[in-house]
């Protein structure tokens, strides 16, 4: 059994009740849950949340909440290990014995159910306990600088300062668009990136959403995406 769960909490600080606001006429909650049905992967989308305005939008776009999360689990420093164990043993509670469990975050409106598609083949194929989506750094990160007070910039990597570019290893970032993982690994509560392998993705397929300003660009972005591979 493979189950889906979309951690939405009702607090947020950058962006005010940003799971239930609109992208693009949908709510961002729905447009995960959307995805995870689209993907077709998933004998059950379950939303774990704490807020019953979420819980009730979830219910009426298909998704399920078999339960509310705790208020220990629901503020700013509640990590996603945590919060996907709790899902997982929760739903165990109703008989839902799950092998493996996917941890998909609502404000990724440019997640593809391709990707979950792809990480779940990988994570079966493989045997990890976690496979999850990466993105290559713009610039080689071993060439990042540091500015001092006094406005002078120092290399980080001072060796790699006279290196060209194409010389130095590739480095990359978690996309934080979702977590596909043995349910096992995630009650033992392992870490997720260290515990698993990144699949890459393209950087026009990222979009990290912080702000009002990258809200309404990756609103105006999701258009000419369409279709493209």
């Amino acid at each position: 059994m493979k189950i889906a769960v979309i951690p939405a909490r009702g607090g947020s600080k950058r962006i005010p009740r940003k799971n239930l606001r609109e992208f693009c006429g949908i709510p961002m909650v729905v447009r995960a849950i959307m995805t995870a049905q689209e993907a077709g992967l998933f004998d059950h989308v379950v939303v774990s949340t704490d807020d019953a305005e979420i819980a009730a939008l979830a219910k009426q776009a298909g998704g399920e909440v078999p339960f509310v999360r705790p208020e220990e689990l629901a503020n700013d420093q509640a990590g996603t290990v945590p919060v996907i164990a709790h899902a997982i043993e929760e739903l165990a509670r109703f008989g839902c014995e799950a092998e493996y469990a996917c941890c998909i975050y609502p404000c990724t409106p440019f997640l593809r159910p391709s990707d979950l598609k792809d990480a779940c083949r990988e994570l079966e194929v493989t045997g990890v306990d976690f496979v999850y989506p990466v993105v290559e750094y713009p610039h080689p990160t071993f060439r990042a600088m540091r500015r001092t007070p006094e406005g002078r910039m120092q290399f980080v990597f001072p060796e790699c300062e006279m290196m060209r570019t194409q010389e130095l290893e590739k480095t990359y970032h978690d996309a934080g668009q979702f977590y596909w993982g043995k349910t096992s690994a995630w009650v033992a509560r392992k870490r997720m990136h260290t515990a698993g392998i990144g699949m890459v993705v393209p950087a026009w397929r990222f979009v990290d959403i912080d702000t009002d300003d990258d809200w309404r660009r990756a609103e105006l972005m999701l258009p000419s995406l369409a279709g493209a591979s």
